[in-house]
């Protein structure tokens, strides 16, 4: 399969546009935090000529096939294998300390999701395995032998938001007394099984817990936690931070930390703010933007997208 026909970037203009004002000049640095196929990046080396490009990814097939993409731009590129919130790492490797733009592109990508083999489908039979970087030593396949009711209770509730979550949690522990969960197939079979007929409205029953499954394997939420304060520690004056995310925990954290980075930290009852109180970041968007209608239609995956971005307006000139 080619690869274009496997990868459609999400609202690829809107983020280009958005970072463009950071990227037009000499000599900039952009990093594509969740690099995947290469989509976005190449989008941006095409675009603005003199910018050098830091991908990161954490799945080596990942980075192997955006290298080739972005084989026409070699001498502008620097490919990193690592996971995205060791953004200090990266630009080490890279020789630079500050960047003029910043991409996440959250949650998995087209290759993970198109290869039934890597089990992150619940529509597709395929060993329980889940991992974004092949070479973890956590799967899905141990998660869901190992871990206790109250601890699988626990992640599909928090990850999946998951109403049924101690009913699910019951029936694998149960199932997995007389035949281990090796396969999406079995898995899917006992959600359905354990599924009430009132509860199958709402869309297919094994779609949160899959997302917990994954999000626990890969510890999602908490690289999360880390990678955007330390991408907005690495964006230099002037400089974007643009963020999709794809499901409601995830948002949550980046407008957490976009608010705080935009807010003033003078005490309260102050009567002037001082310089080193004003803030660091302006908000660029008006809340979370969703993608068109045209969009969502010609690309689904773009229907659960929530867009954000800032700019550095104080600090990290050096």
């Amino acid at each position: 399969m080619a690869r274009n026909d496997i990868h459609t970037p999400v609202l690829l203009d809107r983020c280009v546009e958005l970072l463009a004002p950071a990227l037009e000049g000499e000599a900039r640095i952009v990093i594509d935090a969740t690099l995947g196929l290469g989509g976005h990046s190449e989008a941006m080396l095409e675009r603005f000529p003199d910018v050098h490009l830091v991908g990161i990814d954490r799945d080596a097939d990942a980075l192997e096939l955006a290298g080739e993409r972005l084989s026409p731009f070699s001498d502008r590129t620097t490919l990193v294998k690592t996971e995205y919130d060791d953004i200090a790492g990266a630009l080490d490797q890279a020789g630079v300390d500050r960047v003029d733009g910043i991409l996440f592109d959250l949650g998995v990508s087209s290759l993970q999701l198109d290869r039934a083999e890597r089990g992150f489908s619940y529509s597709q039979d395929a060993p329980l395995d889940m991992r974004m970087d092949a070479d973890s030593d956590v799967t899905a396949e141990r998660v869901l032998a190992e871990y206790g009711e109250a601890e699988l209770r626990r992640i599909f509730q928090r990850y999946g938001e998951e109403k049924l979550a101690a009913r699910y949690a019951r029936a694998i522990v149960r199932t997995r007394d007389d035949e281990p969960l090796r396969t999406s197939a079995q898995l899917v079979a006992v959600i359905d099984d354990a599924t009430p007929a009132a509860a199958r409205r709402s869309g297919h029953p094994a779609k949160r817990v899959f997302q917990a499954l994954r999000i626990e394997v890969n510890r999602e939420l908490a690289v999360l936690e880390n990678a955007i304060p330390a991408a907005l520690a690495a964006v230099a004056l002037r400089g974007r931070i643009v963020v999709m995310s794809y499901q409601s925990l995830e948002d949550r954290i980046v407008k957490r930390a976009f608010h705080t980075a935009s807010q003033s930290s003078a005490p309260a009852g102050l009567p002037v703010e001082l310089p080193e109180h004003q803030p660091e970041f302006r908000l660029l968007t008006r809340g979370a933007e969703r993608a068109s209608e045209t969009e969502m239609a010609a690309n689904p995956r773009a229907t659960p997208v929530r867009l954000r971005a800032a700019e550095r307006i104080r600090g990290n000139n050096a």
